[in-house]
C-alpha cells in the first residue's frame, strides 16, 4: 500500500471497491449531464453545443462500500485543429487508464459514423470492463429500437438512463460497483472533484459565453483567469476571454458592451453560488489568431496532456 492509500483507508475494509470509470461518447450525448446527476452537483459545464467539454475532469462519488472516480472526457470527433487533436487524445487515453469504460449512447438517434470509431477504440482497450449506457430514454417510447446500439461492442452490462431527469442513475451506480477492483479510497469522502477554483471559474465563464453567443463562438473561445484573490468576504476574479478574429470579439462584447455585461452577470451569479461568497468579476476580450493551433498558448490555458497511470501519454 502506498502513502496515498494509507492516508484514506483507515476506515476502508478489505471488501470495499474503488476504481476509475472513463465516461466516453460522441459530442452532446449527455456525458457531463450524467456525471453531474451522479454527483448531485455541478462539476462539469453543460450546454447544447457539441465539444463543450475540452479537458479530462474527475468526478468523485463515495459511499460506504465504494469510491467511483468518474472521468468526464471530450467527445470523440474528427479533429481539425491542434485543440481538436488534444481533445480526442484526452478521450482516447482515458480508455487505457480505466477499470471500467462507460460508453454513453443517445438512443433517440441511430448510431452514427462517430459511434463506429468509438466502438473500435473501446474494443482495443483490453483489460477494462465495458458498460453501455442508453441515454435520453425520456425522448423515446417504451418500445424503442435498441438492437443497433447493443450490437456495437461486446459489453458486460447495459443500463438505461435519462441524465437530464435522473432516471436510472441509481441503478447505474449500483451496477458499476461490482465491476470495480477491490481497493482503497483515494480521496476524502466529502470531495467531489479535483478541479481547482480557477479552473472552475474559467469553465463557468466559458459556459455562459457558449450559451449566450452564436454558433461560431463556442469553438473559438478560451478563458484564462489572470487573477483570483480573496479579499475580506469577496473573491476578486479577473478573466481574459480569447477569440480568434475581430468579428468574434465584437460578438462577445456585443453592442455597447451588452453581451459581455450579460455574460458577466450570469457567470458571477453562478460563481457566487459555487463559492458561497460575493464575487467581483472583471472580464476582458482579446483576439489571438489561430490560438487553437498554438501549442504554447494551449498549454498556458491548461490544455496540456499528462502521463496516464498505465504509461499512456494523455
Amino acid at each position: 500500500m502506498d502513502e496515498l492509500d494509507s492516508i484514506f483507508s483507515d476506515d476502508w475494509s478489505d471488501d470495499h471497491r474503488s476504481g476509475l470509470v472513463a465516461v466516453v461518447g460522441r459530442p452532446n450525448v449527455g456525458k457531463s449531464t450524467l456525471i453531474n446527476a451522479i454527483l448531485g452537483q455541478k462539476i462539469a459545464i453543460v450546454t447544447s453545443k457539441p465539444q463543450t467539454t475540452r479537458q479530462r475532469q474527475l468526478g468523485i462519488h463515495t459511499r460506504d462500500d465504494a469510491q467511483i472516480l468518474f472521468v468526464d472526457t471530450p467527445g470523440i470527433h474528427d479533429p481539425r485543429t491542434r485543440l481538436g487533436d488534444y481533445m480526442v487524445k484526452v478521450a482516447r487515453d482515458a480508455l487505457y487508464d480505466a477499470d471500467v469504460i462507460l460508453w454513453i449512447l443517445d438512443v433517440s438517434q441511430a448510431p452514427r459514423a462517430e459511434d463506429i470509431v468509438i466502438a473500435d477504440a473501446i474494443k482495443r482497450a483490453a483489460g477494462s470492463r465495458k458498460v453501455l449506457v442508453l441515454n435520453k430514454i425520456d425522448l423515446v417510447g417504451d418500445d424503442y429500437e435498441r438492437c443497433e446500439h447493443l450490437a456495437m461492442i461486446p459489453y458486460d452490462h447495459v443500463f438505461e438512463t435519462s441524465a437530464s431527469n435522473g432516471t436510472g442513475v441509481r441503478n447505474l451506480i449500483d451496477g458499476l460497483i461490482p465491476l470495480l477492483p477491490l481497493g482503497p479510497r483515494y480521496y476524502p469522502a466529502d470531495q467531489v472533484s479535483e478541479s481547482n477554483l480557477r479552473f472552475l471559474a474559467a469553465e463557468i465563464i466559458r459556459e455562459k459565453i457558449i450559451e449566450l453567443t452564436s454558433d461560431e463562438i463556442p469553438y473559438t473561445v478560451a478563458v484564462e483567469i489572470s487573477r483570483f484573490r480573496e479579499k475580506n468576504d469577496i473573491n476578486i476574479i479577473d478573466a481574459v476571454v480569447y477569440v480568434e478574429r475581430e468579428s468574434q470579439k465584437g460578438i462577445v462584447i456585443g453592442k455597447r458592451g451588452k453581451m459581455i455585461k450579460r455574460i458577466g452577470i450570469d457567470a458571477r451569479a453562478e460563481l457566487e453560488r459555487l463559492l458561497e461568497r460575493h464575487v467581483h468579476l472583471e472580464t476582458r476580450v482579446k483576439v489571438l489568431k489561430n490560438w487553437r493551433s498554438n501549442e504554447q498558448f494551449m498549454k498556458r490555458v491548461g490544455y496540456v496532456l499528462s502521463k496516464g497511470k498505465k504509461g499512456q501519454s494523455g
